[in-house]
């Protein structure tokens, strides 16, 4: 391949690494807003979280799509940065990287593993319960459910505190990931400064509220 072809190549894996990333930044804010729910007001979480578990768009269409938007994500992650340690075998330490990029720029792939294996646990927490309750044990359904089993995965403080820790480190990947997506993108413009201050307080702001609402529960209940 040439080097134009190899330019090329490598910019359309940066664009879709950054439209991945960002479709699944759409995913977590709509996440947080059916979290903040069972905060605000658990018979609308209830009523949302029933729409979403049976309705066959959502169930069939959107969430094997969710699936593979994670997978793909985290996989070309992980290419792009064995494609960059490649392609500069030598070290950050010899380069003094530390002064020329941030904490969170130089351990994506750190954050990004942290963020997978949370998004393991939580998959565990409720998507394996959703699977056993609809089709492994076929209970009947129960539009009223859903608040009471939400609080009782807060129960355990190990598990909380392994929720918060993971935000944490969710923020930190954010931080970097949100606004480097856009500029994979091209987008870069008079409008950027803007941009770069939704980006941060999304990124602050959106793992702080998921962890809120983990300790919420978990005192409360």
């Amino acid at each position: 391949m040439s080097n134009n072809g190899m330019l090329k190549s490598s910019i359309a894996r940066k664009v879709a690494m950054a439209l991945s990333g960002l479709f699944l930044i759409l995913f977590l804010g709509q996440h947080f807003f059916i979290n903040s729910m069972s905060v605000v007001s658990p018979d609308t979480f209830n009523e949302i979280s029933h729409f979403m578990g049976y309705n066959p768009v959502v169930q069939f269409v959107l969430q094997p799509i969710l699936i593979f938007g994670v997978i793909f994500h985290f996989c070309m992650g992980l290419y792009l940065d064995y494609q960059n340690k490649k392609a500069r075998p030598i070290k950050y330490v010899k380069n003094n990287g530390a002064a020329n990029a941030s904490w969170m720029s130089r351990n994506m792939v750190i954050t990004g593993i942290v963020v997978l294996a949370f998004l393991g646990l939580h998959f565990y927490d409720f998507w394996v319960h959703e699977m056993n309750v609809k089709y492994i044990n076929v209970q009947p359904e129960d539009p009223t459910r859903y608040y009471e089993e939400l609080r009782q995965k807060f129960v355990d403080p190990v598990r909380v505190g392994i929720y918060v820790v993971s935000f944490v480190l969710l923020a930190l990947h954010l931080l970097h990931g949100f606004m480097s997506s856009f500029q994979s993108i091209g987008f870069n413009n008079k409008y950027s400064r803007s941009l770069r201050g939704f980006a941060y307080a999304f990124a602050i702001l959106v793992p702080a509220g998921f962890a809120l609402i983990a300790l919420y529960h978990h005192f409360t209940i």
